[in-house]
């Protein structure tokens, strides 16, 4: 999965047909990570539990290919071997974003923001993984504070208004956000994607 596209819509938006809709920002600097060679391989710290009302990717998440695992295997390596490599969270918790790995993946951002929290586009991808989780509260805030940091974000504006939309049943907050983003740039492609929304929430109503 590309984080800078939309992830997979099955059916509409609205009435309970969405099986996600996010933009997700992937990384800001685009950083190659140089990964350690010889390290022993040992396992990344775990997540604590977190609950999963199955809000996972549309579909059945096709399991990491041979390349993705060893990537992901080479990654947990580095951070263990360098855990203030702030290059090496983004991209393990871009690699757990892409192999559909939540909670690893907010866990991965969350080192990746104690080094450098002012990140709009770490945060709007953990606020992705916890949307995933269920987590609707943190996802928003996520949203709202890559936002503050950055008032012309507009993917998260965008998922902001798809979780209020959605999840927490508030089509006016979906709309302000939504108008928001539209009147930063009205001629984008999340533009465009804000407006089809809107108009499906004049449609059926939310589930």
């Amino acid at each position: 999965m590309n984080r800078t596209t939309l992830l997979a819509l099955a059916g509409g938006l609205i009435a309970g047909l969405i099986a996600g809709y996010f933009i997700g920002a992937g990384s800001a600097s685009g950083t190659s990570v140089v990964v350690a060679a010889g390290i022993p391989t040992s396992p990344v710290p775990q997540p604590e539990a977190m609950p999963n009302p199955g809000m996972g990717a549309p579909g059945m998440a096709a399991p990491p290919t041979a390349e993705q695992q060893q990537h992901l295997a080479a990654l947990e390596r580095t951070v263990l071997q360098d855990p203030k490599n702030r290059a090496a969270w983004v991209e393990l918790g871009n690699t757990y974003f892409d192999t559909h790995q939540p909670q690893k993946a907010v866990v991965a951002y969350t080192r990746a923001l104690a080094l450098q929290g002012d990140d709009p586009n770490v945060l709007t991808d953990q606020g992705v993984m916890y949307r995933e989780l269920g987590q609707y509260d943190k996802a928003v805030a996520n949203f709202q504070k890559a936002n503050k940091l950055d008032p012309k974000h507009l993917q998260s504006l965008f998922n902001l208004g798809i979780v209020y939309a959605n999840d927490l049943h508030k089509p006016a907050e979906a709309t302000a956000a939504w108008n928001r983003l539209i009147a930063l740039d009205p001629t984008s492609q999340q533009a465009d994607q804000a407006r089809q929304a809107m108009a499906q929430l004049k449609g059926p109503a939310i589930h």
